[in-house]
């Protein structure tokens, strides 16, 4: 039986992080893939929908331009639009598979192995790796799952991956459909509402169960999303429940019921059913392993589960699911075991992003999130048109929002942009949320001329009041205030 100091199961973002991190470590690695090295964070996930939305966006733009200048618009080609993304999944695959190559090859002698196949642990040491009619069992000291999630079905629903859609089967769709209904308003529903109506080419519905989309937003990002998806065309079906939808001569019938109990029936070419995912977890484990689970994922400690030599991590476990924290946890898993990580895995300075129409970056709390927690913060919002990079790209949608603590410290609770360039803007911030910094180091950095960052500067101005721009002069662009037991009030300079 051949032995490994780590078995890795699993060779997405988070488990191909982990092996990766273990050679730092000089030990013995197996990486163990039953489908594609990269996982859904390459193939049906985020590398892809993010190059369709690059591709939208780019296209969406394109459309805009023509008709500033009296310009017809080209059509659009959906195969030369989809052989583009598969390039991008291809490019990132190939440099997966050749950096693993390479590290097997290095030398004659390596701590890399790789093998494709099913794994199951039977007992505590034991991966049985299966592959067609071929089993094998290895041993490991140390395990690390990290198996991902698949799109979660409702069975009430008819998916079927041609007609009814989950995010796997959307890749695979043969043209633009004249006519889509989403089921769930979440990120990644929005996101797919926004490629989609981005190229022009599909009248988009979106069913959202509650008054707003992104429930867990603040109001002002939601209000510039919102009327950005209805200007494309996104019809969103506020207050209202699915209760039925069938497949009817190879298009969607659907009927929603709302809040005021009335009802609407629609048709429509084609369904994608966005409401979360599920950890895969399927015949992972023989029963007297014993590693606990809730309805949420695999119950972890710092990423350690109840058996002391097998860690879960990414997707697995109930954690924040996305690829940079699922890389994280990979890595900070490994480090658990060999070695002693220089801080404690937290998750409040995550930086996140969403794909929308204009792109929205945060990281730490947002004004929802404080209030849940009762905390008393200050607030700071500067408009983009006060920003120069904005109005040099012709481009003033969006603004730029900072949470601070209410007291003469003013540590950084979080940030928000939303508009060109938003993820770029708030990586300094996401370092200070860290280090448990207040706002005087963003106020003495010397920003690049002209950029957005810019304008994270001028926020903190004001929250010292010597900012260039008066809030109580420009109201409409700039705003300052305080919220104290969820009670708001204005701050004049």
């Amino acid at each position: 039986m051949e032995k490994f100091d780590l078995v890795v199961i699993g060779a997405g973002p988070s488990g191909y992080a982990a092996a990766m991190r273990a050679l730092d470590f000089k030990k013995k690695v197996l990486l163990i893939e039953k489908n594609r090295v990269g996982g859904a964070g390459v193939t049906n996930g985020a590398l892809s929908s993010k190059t369709w939305w690059e591709l939208s966006r780019e296209t969406a733009s394109f459309r805009k331009n023509l008709k500033r200048f009296n310009l017809q618009v080209p059509s659009i080609n959906y195969k030369e639009i989809q052989e583009e993304v598969q390039r991008a999944v291809e490019e990132r695959k190939s440099m997966l598979d050749e950096h693993m190559d390479m590290l097997r090859n290095m030398n004659g002698r390596t701590l890399l192995s790789f093998k494709e196949g099913s794994a199951r642990l039977i007992s505590q040491h034991e991966i049985e790796i299966t592959r067609g009619h071929v089993k094998e069992v290895v041993y490991a000291e140390y395990i690390i799952l990290a198996t991902g999630s698949r799109p979660r079905y409702l069975p009430e629903l008819p998916i079927d991956e041609k007609i009814v859609l989950t995010s796997e089967g959307i890749e695979k769709l043969n043209d633009f459909p004249e006519s889509m209904v989403i089921v769930g308003a979440g990120v990644i529903g929005c996101e797919y509402a926004t490629i989609f109506s981005g190229f022009g080419k599909t009248k988009v519905h979106l069913i959202d169960k509650g008054d707003r989309i992104l429930p867990f937003e603040d109001d002002d990002v939601v209000k510039v999303i919102e009327r950005n998806m209805e200007n494309s065309g996104v019809l969103i079906h506020r207050n209202s429940r699915l209760v039925r939808m069938e497949i009817k001569h190879g298009r969607v019938e659907y009927e929603l019921e709302y809040n005021d109990s009335s009802k609407e029936v629609f048709n429509v070419e084609k369904a994608l059913v966005s409401v979360g995912r599920v950890p895969n977890l399927e015949d992972l484990w023989d029963d007297k392993v014993g590693i606990n689970i809730s309805k949420r994922g695999i119950e972890d400690n710092d990423t350690q589960t109840n058996i002391s030599n097998i860690f879960a991590v990414g997707d697995l476990t109930a954690d924040i699911s996305l690829v940079n924290v699922g890389e994280l946890e990979g890595r900070y898993a490994v480090e658990r075991i060999f070695g002693k990580p220089d801080r404690k895995l937290v998750y409040e300075n995550i930086s996140t992003i969403m794909f929308l129409s204009p792109e929205v970056a945060g990281v730490g709390l947002n004004e929802v999130q404080a209030r849940e927690k009762h905390i008393d913060y200050k607030v700071v919002t500067l408009d983009y048109s006060c920003i120069p990079r904005a109005i040099a790209k012709r481009n003033t949608q969006g603004f730029i929002k900072l949470l601070v603590t209410n007291d003469e410290h003013m540590k950084i609770l979080g940030m928000k942009v939303v508009g060109n360039h938003a993820s770029s803007a708030i990586q300094a911030v996401a370092l200070l949320i860290s280090m448990d910094k207040g706002i005087e180091e963003l106020a003495e950095c010397v920003h690049p001329h002209p950029s957005i960052t810019e304008g994270i500067q001028e926020c903190v101005r004001m929250l010292l009041g010597n900012s260039t721009f008066k809030p109580s002069a420009l109201r409409s662009r700039l705003s300052c205030r305080t919220s104290i037991k969820g009670e708001y009030a204005d701050i004049d300079f």
